[in-house]
């Protein structure tokens, strides 16, 4: 089966070493301080700006530092709309960022494909479309990533051209409901367009829920609500595990591929927030935080947090803090420092700036932008966590 270099590679090895390590956490305050989150924010950043802009007036970056030889001029739309999202996460507490989010923003669109995917709707291609490149295929989840934070950049600012484009993204994402009831477990949003792989993602339906439900928060429309649903109630039938953690997919015959990924537990969590902001049903509230607990449990008490990719957990804590905007809980922001302080001490060269995630050293452009976002959204006050996802 092809697949991208950054959709779904693992880190390497020294993850395991690294999980083995003994944490000293810095004191509370410290660990705390928005002003230090927010300095090693802009670090990061400037890291990534760096090592990793492509300096030749298009906005885009490159896959990977150092290159491979078989690496493409530009990164895949995945790894660059986590780069966007960093300096969206960035503007929230610093103004000084704005320009660099307008730069980033626009070089999204070079991966907008107007003309429309198998569905006939358009979208982002999982590759730059002419000049800067031939496109590919569309993935539903890369889609609704770029929709969230059109969403959020709407949340925190009312930009109606965000909120137009997160309305285009979910028409897109639900023409990506499978309706062949010939199938196993009919039902479910497609991961992607491509030929190559039929499976239905949590990571495809639950986001898919999450702008669902922001799309409805923000217009009231009733149809987004239903859509919501219908994603929420397919992904819990099929693809909860009895504990209460989501598996991976679920492919056509009916088999369930039942890796935990760390994000796939985190946008539950959120989605479960937001269902509750709309219904002001409790018991969704309660869904999310057993959902929340036992993901804690799985990843920091049993110590398999850093055996998940950072732009995994970057989604995963982030849920997480929305989760907390309705708590008013302090318990897994000081997670996500806790993790964020680890990873800059132990995988972060101070000569660069750029975190290493294996034993080979390079750096991913994807890793770098989801360091950012963590210490960037460390930085924001509580009171803008309720727009996170």
């Amino acid at each position: 089966m092809p697949m991208y270099p950054s959709r779904r590679v693992m880190v390497g090895s020294g993850l395991a070493a690294m999980t083995a390590m003994a944490t000293t956490p810095a004191a509370a305050a410290e660990r705390s301080s928005p002003a230090r989150a927010l300095s090693r924010a802009v670090a990061a950043y400037a890291a990534l700006e760096r090592h990793f802009d492509t300096n030749d007036g298009s906005g885009l970056v490159r896959e990977q530092v150092p290159a491979a030889a078989d690496d493409k001029p530009y990164s895949y739309e995945w790894p660059f709309s986590q780069v966007h999202i960093a300096a969206l996460d960035l503007t929230a507490v610093d103004a000084a960022y704005e320009s660099a989010l307008a730069e980033r923003a626009t070089a999204q669109e070079h991966f907008w494909n107007a003309a429309g995917g198998t569905t006939g709707l358009p979208g982002y291609d999982s590759y730059p479309v002419a000049p800067y490149g031939s496109g590919g295929d569309m993935f539903y989840d890369d889609n609704e990533w770029v929709g969230l934070a059109k969403v959020q950049r709407h949340l925190q600012t009312g930009d109606p051209a965000a909120l137009a484009r997160a309305k285009e993204i979910f028409a897109l994402v639900r023409s990506g409901w499978d309706t062949d009831t010939s199938h196993a477990d009919p039902g479910g949003v497609f991961w992607t367009q491509a030929g190559w792989s039929r499976d239905r993602n949590t990571v495809s339906n639950m986001p898919g829920a999450q702008l669902a439900l922001r799309l409805h928060q923000i217009t009231g429309k009733a149809d987004y609500l239903d859509w919501a649903r219908c994603f929420y109630d397919w992904t819990n039938t099929h693809l909860q595990s009895p504990g209460g953690l989501f598996w991976d997919h679920l492919d056509l015959q009916g088999s369930v591929e039942k890796t935990f990924w760390s994000y796939n537990q985190g946008v539950p969590v959120g989605v479960n927030v937001l269902l509750y902001e709309v219904t002001r049903d409790r018991a969704y509230l309660r869904r999310a935080e057993r959902i929340a607990e036992a993901a804690y449990a799985y990843y920091v008490t049993q110590g398999r947090l850093f055996t998940q990719p950072v732009y995994f957990n970057s989604i995963f804590f982030k849920n997480l803090l929305l989760l907390e905007s309705a708590t008013k809980k302090d318990k897994y922001h000081q997670a996500m420092a806790d993790y964020a302080d680890q990873v800059w001490s132990t995988m972060r060269d101070p000569a660069t700036g750029l975190v290493h995630f294996n034993a080979a050293g390079g750096t991913e452009a994807i890793q770098q932008a989801a360091f950012a976002q963590i210490y960037a959204v460390l930085a924001w006050p509580r009171a803008k966590w309720r727009t996170l996802y």
